[in-house]
């Protein structure tokens, strides 16, 4: 760690929150051309010849896009394979649940799209704050990625003509998206699912399900296991490799409310950020503008109505605060404001995410939403109000246009779904939505091989930071899963095992014992405490502590506050939380509780991320940084750069490291979609 330095002239309050230590830099990214990049690196990158393969290990945890796309690889290329989750089934992970689609630069509808484009927007999209290598590797190899997947007979959605259909996405001009009705992500991961269940019978891979990683195995500097909890037995154990991948997803849960599954969780990453391993860009949060509002203060989990619905539907809200309780047909066309088309005319309905779900908030401050109002209370004041959090999006046009059946076709799926949740026809009544937290653009640090800072551990999709900046565009999530997986970390990783194979680690290893001692006593504490609150009461005070503080939008007042409140918090749940039952048996509130401890650390480092970085961009929104109009105003003099915390220990300040960002290719000037 490097000796620290003063940043408090240039961000007052710093030097309490925490300490600047050394840049770092990406040194695998090859020289020259971003077009010969990823050519140059996989050329120049070690191999492994097939015999020696089988004498290598690599331990993959998770099983989504990313996980599993690279357990199969791997295991197809001869290596031995150890892949875990800790759902039921591999094709249980959560890439299951997204709808919309995949992008992939092949230009099938002719409209000038290309691999340059695709990676201009995807820069563009994250607001200038992410790495063109990555990015432009990203655009290159997503072409690839669609015909791996209809060669694994993915069931695209095609045209008449037999061709695969595509359709836009927001925060660009073309169609590019490949999609399988509203269920892309399943039809994705079934595929994935099979070639990895091939590798399961062909020997190659070993599969562990119901087993959730609580630890890292670190030998001499180097990642060569992990601990692992038996979630039906308790049984705590030991597995050791040569090398390790973390593909466990986002943190998006530390929100409490969020559209991720009920069991998404931080603790795979969070063990490894305790070990060494570099956080990047922990506050950088999508928001999701196209969800399911929150009805009450008894849900659990927000429902997701796909993006690819603004490609039809068209978003409005009354413009009169007095219209917002009418039946919204009773509502004439010349009193609806279509906000996006009027504010954006340019992208309209298409305008990216983090646009898209800032106008929707601004509507409803103004008065202007729709739908039973929530209750809320105003951190400034602490007085609590009633507020309508809903905008319409509405399909009349495109029924009218298309016809209902054709509209049908598209999106019949997600229709049928808004209708079992709410109630509601939305075919004759719009849809009612709301943003909610969706995606984490930050991650663990990798370079440009997919290696964190720790030597021998690799971090792939969700769970790195790498290629999204600021605000991840649509139908970019199953893109870089799947390239992760199938493309850039089988041709990456060869380059570490090519110096192996390595020494086996056993069973009595003293970092295995001290690994598997750290693990049992964490679990025996939390079975002790044994006090009055539920876990669950915990993790939703966080959630709502880090929505009004960390999301939407961010100020330097409610982030200090958010940072002490959150302290408290986690020194109430040492002291006071309530886990039930015993280790040694299926324990769903040992395994929340675990999740929740870490929720508690990581939402403070998340904080503490977001109040250093005093400007707005993408998805991160600084009250005192905007334009005069209300827009994110970005302030690339003092933060073009990826912060990578440090962890120091609970209680001490975190170290960040800077990595500059340095744009050859694009041009950095003020976002607009207008």
């Amino acid at each position: 760690m490097a000796t620290a330095v003063n940043e408090t002239t240039q961000n007052p309050g710093a030097g309490a929150y925490f300490e600047v230590g050394a840049d770092i830099g990406d040194t695998k990214a090859p020289d020259g051309p971003i077009d010969r990049k990823w050519s140059q690196r996989k050329f120049g990158a070690a191999l492994v010849n097939p015999a020696n393969r089988r004498k290598l290990s690599v331990i993959v945890v998770g099983t989504g896009l990313a996980g599993g796309a690279a357990a199969a690889t791997l295991g197809e290329a001869g290596y031995n394979v150890l892949n875990f989750c800790y759902q039921d089934s591999p094709r249980r992970a959560h890439s299951i649940a997204a709808q919309g689609g995949i992008n992939a630069a092949k230009n099938y509808r002719n409209d000038n799209d290309s691999t340059y484009r695709l990676f201009y927007d995807t820069v563009k999209g994250g607001d200038y704050r992410a790495r063109e290598n990555n990015v432009y590797r990203l655009a290159e190899v997503s072409a690839n990625i669609i015909d791996q997947c209809v060669a694994q007979g993915v069931p695209f959605a095609r045209e008449y003509g037999g061709l695969l259909d595509n359709r836009s996405f927001g925060g660009v001009q073309v169609q590019r998206t490949f999609y399988a009705r509203g269920q892309t992500g399943q039809q994705l991961l079934i595929g994935a699912y099979q070639s990895l269940e091939r590798q399961v019978a062909a020997g190659t891979v070993q599969m562990f399900a119901r087993h959730e990683m609580l630890e890292l195995i670190l030998v001499d500097g180097r990642a060569r296991g992990i601990v692992t909890r038996n979630m039906v037995t308790g049984a705590i154990e030991a597995h050791t490799a040569d090398a390790v991948v973390l593909a466990t997803g986002g943190y998006g849960n530390v929100f409490f409310l969020s559209t991720n599954a009920m069991g998404c969780n931080v603790t795979a990453c969070w063990r490894a950020h305790r070990k060494g391993a570099y956080f990047g860009n922990p506050c950088y949060t999508q928001i999701h503008p196209t969800c399911i509002p929150v009805h009450g203060d008894t849900q659990s989990k927000l429902t997701l109505m796909s993006e690819s619905l603004r490609n039809d539907g068209r978003i409005w809200v009354p413009k009169n605060a007095e219209d917002c309780d009418k039946d919204p047909r009773e509502i004439a066309e010349e009193d609806r404001d279509y906000y996006l088309e009027r504010i954006y005319p340019a992208f309209g309905n298409l305008v990216p995410r983090d646009i898209a779900s800032r106008q929707a908030k601004n509507r409803c401050d103004e008065g202007r939403g729709v739908g039973p109002a929530v209750e809320e209370v105003d951190h400034e004041t602490g007085e609590t109000r009633r507020v309508r959090r809903g905008v319409y999006l509405d399909f009349a046009s495109a029924i009218e246009r298309m016809g209902r059946q054709t509209v049908e076709n598209k999106y019949g799926n997600l229709f049928d779904m808004y209708a079992q949740i709410t109630g509601e026809n939305p075919y004759e009544t719009p849809m009612r939505i709301y943003p909610a937290v969706h995606y984490t653009m930050g991650g663990l640090w990798v370079d440009y091989d997919l290696m964190s800072n720790i030597t021998g551990l690799y971090v792939t999709g969700e769970a790195n930071f790498s290629d999204h900046g600021a605000n991840r565009l649509g139908a970019s999530a199953l893109m870089q899963g799947l390239a992760d997986g199938y493309f850039v970390l089988p041709n990456t990783i060869n380059d570490y095992l090519s110096k192996g194979p390595f020494e086996k680690v056993g069973a009595d290893h003293p970092a295995v014992v001290e690994a598997l001692r750290e693990t049992t006593s964490r679990v025996e504490r939390l079975l002790a405490i044994n006090g009055s609150r539920t876990v669950d009461s915990f993790h939703k005070e966080l959630g709502t502590i880090m929505w009004e503080y960390c999301g939407m939008e961010r100020s330097e007042e409610g982030l200090t506050f958010a940072i002490a409140r959150i302290r408290e918090l986690r020194e109430e749940f040492w002291r006071d939380v309530k886990v039930t039952g015993l280790n040694e048996d299926f324990n769903q509130t040992l395994e929340r509780a675990g999740r929740v401890a870490d929720f508690l650390e990581m939402g403070e480092l998340m904080c503490v991320d977001a109040l250093h970085r005093r400007e707005s961009c993408g998805g991160h929104f600084r009250a005192e940084s905007q334009t005069e109009d209300g827009e994110a105003l970005r302030h690339d003099d003092e933060f073009l750069y990826v912060a990578a915390w440090e962890f120091t220990g609970v209680g001490n300040k975190p170290v960040l490291h800077k990595e500059a960002l340095v744009y050859d290719n694009v041009e950095l000037k003020q976002r607009s979609y207008k």
